[in-house]
C-alpha cells in the first residue's frame, strides 16, 4: 500500500464553497488544468459515478465511495490489479479551513500504478489545491 497526504490550513475559503466546488463535477477542468473533462450524470453522492479525462491518458470511471456533505468525500479508481483512492477533507478548526487530500494504492500492482498516475497526482497537490481554493473562493 502507497499513500500521500497533503494539508492546507486556509481562512480564505469555506467548506461549503469547497463542497460547492468538488459537488460540480461538470466544471472541474475550469480550474483543474490536468484534465480534458470530468462528467457527472447524477448527484455528487455516494455509489455514484463520473467519468474523468486526464491529459494525454484514457478516461477512467470513478465511483463515489463516501460524500459527506460540506465534510468529506472519498473516490475510488480501479487500475488492473490495483486500486486508487482520494480522500478529501474540509475541517474547520480555530484558526481556520483544514483541507486535505490523501492519495491512496493498493493492491498486487499498486507499484507500477503509483509510478505510472498516483505519484504524480500527490506531487500536484500543492499546486492543484491553491487552485481548488482559488477557484472556490469566487463561489
Amino acid at each position: 500500500m502507497w499513500t500521500k497526504t497533503h494539508s492546507i490550513l486556509t481562512t480564505e475559503v469555506t467548506k461549503e464553497q469547497m463542497w460547492k466546488l468538488f459537488a460540480d463535477v461538470n466544471n472541474w477542468h475550469l480550474w483543474d488544468t490536468e484534465i480534458d473533462f470530468a462528467r457527472m450524470t447524477g448527484k455528487f453522492e455516494k455509489g455514484n459515478t463520473f467519468e474523468l479525462k486526464p491529459k494525454g491518458g484514457p478516461k477512467v470511471k470513478i465511483l463515489l465511495l463516501e460524500a459527506i456533505e460540506h465534510q468529506k468525500f472519498v473516490d475510488q479508481t480501479k487500475f488492473p490489479l490495483a486500486k486508487m483512492f482520494g480522500e478529501h477533507t474540509f475541517e474547520e478548526t480555530p484558526i481556520g479551513l483544514k483541507i486535505t487530500t490523501t492519495m491512496t494504492v493498493k493492491g498486487i500492482l499498486s507499484f507500477l500504478w503509483v509510478k505510472l498516475v498516483a505519484k504524480n497526482i500527490a506531487d500536484g497537490l500543492p499546486q492543484e489545491m491553491q487552485a481548488q481554493m482559488k477557484f472556490a473562493s469566487r463561489l
